[in-house]
């Protein structure tokens, strides 16, 4: 691959997460996402390379297929001059949160992934020609466990997400629990789901970011920090100028911020395209199950009332596509613990099996076609528990996924017919959707996950 040439001030720090670092260009619409590792903890040029090249075969070949095109940008490794990395890591340094900062970016290997800048839309090839906005929702799981091998009967009643709030709160994470419950949002339930995102504004922890023109505006970047929903609804009254004519007060506020609220809700039930047929492929889970949990703010309201609704997602909506890969994981963690289990022991003889059984990769059609055998009666052998240790590895990648609502106003020479257009009370939005954060989770993680399940349920059952 041959070397680009780069200018460390034409970047700047974008956002982190636990595992890697985005920074964006300031001209153009698109990203670079660096690994970042524990100072002690540094891998080899090799190990970089291959782990960025898996990433972008596990997005084309794999989550691709299963979630659509118009929803899925996976990227390319690109090499990078070492002096240029060094520079910007230096460069970037300051604008990095406290909290992230135990990790340092990889300056060692040259490489990196570049990616669309997803706060800009796709058809846009230069920056700053048109004014946007953008929502980052990570939504987390949004179905109940319906698996007979989970021991405490609550992981059944009550979603993994309220639950983990309680052990968060007492780990100092966070000051106050969040009403956000993913069940809410994904419910398909308009009033359910203004519900689900006016909790997020109210507490958007690490589960919702608003940007204007690339900038980040709204969203808590610690603990202490409390988001102004006033000076949100002053940064995008552009979009939503109110009815009533009002630039300042509660009213301007509520009228801006409802707004922004029906338009997200629209377009989370939005197909990505009405033109185009549905050609992702089809995983037949059986659903079942309850559809609201116990600790739910609303739901306890309209149980408490004697009211029951009931309403579904529409077909080939982000939410829906994200929920159908979720519902790999069929088992639970504890009856995927014991596969997981089988598979090291079969492991710990044969070493070398590793690669027959695909455990770390390539991802292509093989390993997509293993995604579909979605049967649960074990035959005891060790490659139906790789399978069932594959398809958890996929549904806890898209339990952790981020959606990514862009709008922007529609002007009649900048909309194409294809859009997807929103109406809002004086205007048309065009909007794009896109699903990121689709990096496999390690197969290694699988123990701390079983660990962390336990502690989880363990303190909300303990404190409740």
């Amino acid at each position: 691959m041959e070397v680009i040439r780069m200018d460390e001030n034409d970047w700047k720090y974008h956002g982190e997460g636990n595992k890697s670092l985005v920074v964006s260009h300031s001209k153009s619409p698109s990203v670079l996402r660096f690994l970042k590792f524990p100072v002690e903890d540094q891998k080899t040029c090799e190990e970089i390379l291959r782990h960025l090249q898996n990433t972008v075969d596990f997005g084309k070949h794999i989550m691709r297929p299963f979630l659509g095109e118009n929803y899925v940008h996976y990227g390319e490794v690109i090499p990078l001059p070492l002096d240029f990395v060094k520079q910007l890591s230096v460069k970037i340094q300051p604008d990095r949160p406290e909290s992230r900062c135990h990790k340092v970016m990889d300056i060692l290997s040259g490489y990196a992934l570049r990616l669309p800048n997803l706060t800009t839309l796709h058809k846009s090839h230069c920056l700053g020609s048109r004014l946007t906005f953008s929502v980052e929702i990570k939504p987390k799981c949004g179905f109940l466990p319906l698996s007979s091998q989970i021991t405490e009967t609550i992981k059944h009643k009550v979603c993994r997400y309220c639950m983990h709030q309680h052990l968060k709160i007492a780990n100092g994470k966070w000051k106050r629990i969040s009403k956000y419950c993913p069940l809410d949002l994904f419910s398909g339930n308009k009033q359910r789901m203004f519900f689900a995102l006016t909790c997020l504004l109210q507490d958007a922890q690490n589960n919702l970011k608003i940007f204007k023109n690339g900038e980040l505006i709204y969203g808590c970047k610690d603990k202490d920090s409390a988001p102004d929903l006033n000076d949100l609804a002053h940064h995008l009254k552009h979009f939503f100028f109110p009815a009533n004519g009002l630039t300042t007060g509660p009213f301007f506020t509520t009228a801006v911020i409802n707004e922004l609220l029906q338009v997200i809700t629209m377009a989370l039930l939005s197909p990505p395209d009405s033109c185009r047929t549905d050609d992702t492929k089809k995983l037949y889970i059986p659903e079942g199950g309850r559809t609201y949990c116990d600790a739910s703010y609303y739901c306890r309201e309209i149980l408490k009332n004697g009211k029951s609704e009931y309403s579904e997602l529409p077909k080939g909506c982000v939410l829906s596509k994200i929920l159908q890969v979720q519902r790999l994981d069929m088992m639970d963690i504890e009856g995927l613990y014991p596969l997981y289990r089988r598979v090291e022991r079969h492991l710990q003889e044969l070493p070398n099996d590793s690669i027959r059984l695909h455990i770390d990769g390539p991802y292509d059609d093989r390993f997509s076609e293993t995604l579909l055998d979605v049967s649960t009666e074990d035959d005891l052998t060790v490659e139906y528990a790789v399978t069932k240790v594959q398809q958890y590895r996929v549904a806890m990648t898209a339990k952790d996924c981020s959606v990514m609502i862009t709008f922007s106003p529609c002007l009649q020479d900048t909309c194409s017919d294809q859009s997807l257009l929103i109406q809002t009370s004086k205007s048309k939005l065009e909007c794009s959707v896109s699903i990121l954060d689709l990096d496999l989770k390690p197969y290694e993680d699988i123990p701390n996950q079983y660990k962390l399940d336990k502690k989880i349920v363990n303190y909300f059952l303990k404190t409740t």
